[in-house]
C-alpha cells in the first residue's frame, strides 16, 4: 500500500511543478537516484578497465614498444646518411670552387698578358729584334704557366668556335651574316671563356652567325646546365 501510495504521489517528472514543495522533493530524490546510479556505473567501468589492464599481455606490449623503437632507429639512420651525403657534397664543392673568385681575378691578368703579346708589332718580331723577341717569349711563357696552374685547380678554357651558341657558357656580342653555316654558330671569339668544375667561371664573348639554316636542338644543348646558379655561387 505504501508503494502504491508513493507511486501515486510521484507522477511523471516532466509533469512536476517546481513551485510545488512536494514536487521539488520528488525531483531532488530522482536527481539523487540518478547520480548514485551514474557513480555506480563509473566505479564498475573503472574496475573493468583495471582488470583489462592487469590482463594485458606484457609480451605484446614489449613487442609494440620494440617496433616503435626500431622505426625510430631506422628513421634516425636515414637522416644521418642524408646528412653525411650532404656534408660530403658540401666539402667537395668547397674544395672545387674555393678558388673561383681568385681564379676569376687571375683571368684578368692573363687577358692583359695576351693583350701585351698582341700589341707587339709583327714586323718587329719578323725583323729579329732580339730584345723584343725575348720579351714576347717571356710574356707568352708566363701566360702559359698561369693557365696551366689554373687548369690544375679545375679551371678550363672554353673553345666555342664552330660550335652552336650556348647561352649558359657564351655571351653573344654581335652577329655575322653568313648563310653557309647554321644559324647561331659561333664564328668568332672576342674573349675566351672559362669553367671551373661544371660551373661557368666566365662566359666567352663571341660573334654568332645569322642567316643560315636553323640548327636542330640536341639533347646536350637543350639540357639545363648542371648548376644554373654556377656563376653566382662561384
Amino acid at each position: 500500500m505504501a508503494d502504491e501510495k508513493h507511486k501515486g504521489e510521484t507522477p511523471d517528472l516532466h509533469q512536476r511543478d517546481i513551485n510545488n514543495p512536494r514536487d521539488r522533493d520528488a525531483l531532488k530524490r530522482a536527481a539523487d537516484d540518478f547520480l548514485k546510479s551514474r557513480k555506480a556505473e563509473a566505479r564498475a567501468e573503472a574496475v573493468e578497465d583495471e582488470a583489462e589492464a592487469q590482463d594485458a599481455d606484457p609480451v605484446a606490449e614489449l613487442q609494440a614498444e620494440n617496433g616503435e623503437l626500431k622505426d625510430q632507429l631506422l628513421r634516425l639512420a636515414a637522416e644521418m646518411e642524408n646528412l653525411r651525403k650532404r656534408t660530403a657534397r658540401d666539402v667537395q664543392d668547397a674544395k672545387t670552387y674555393a678558388v673561383a673568385n681568385f681564379a676569376r681575378d687571375m683571368l684578368a691578368v692573363s687577358d692583359n698578358l695576351a693583350r701585351a703579346l698582341e700589341a707587339i708589332p709583327a714586323e718587329a718580331l719578323e725583323k729579329g729584334d732580339t730584345g723584343l723577341k725575348a720579351l714576347a717569349e717571356g710574356v707568352e711563357m708566363t701566360e702559359r704557366a698561369m693557365l696551366s696552374t689554373l687548369e690544375r685547380h679545375g679551371v678550363k678554357k672554353i673553345e666555342p668556335e664552330g660550335q652552336k651558341f650556348d647561352p649558359h657558357f657564351h655571351q653573344a656580342m654581335f652577329e655575322i651574316p653568313n648563310s653557309d653555316v647554321p644559324n647561331n654558330t659561333v664564328l668568332q671569339v672576342m674573349q675566351p671563356g672559362y669553367v671551373i668544375g661544371d660551373r661557368m667561371l666566365r662566359p666567352a664573348l663571341v660573334g654568332v652567325s645569322r642567316g643560315g639554316p636553323k640548327q636542330a636542338a640536341t639533347a646536350e644543348t637543350a639540357a639545363e646546365p648542371v648548376d644554373p646558379q654556377a656563376e653566382k655561387d662561384a
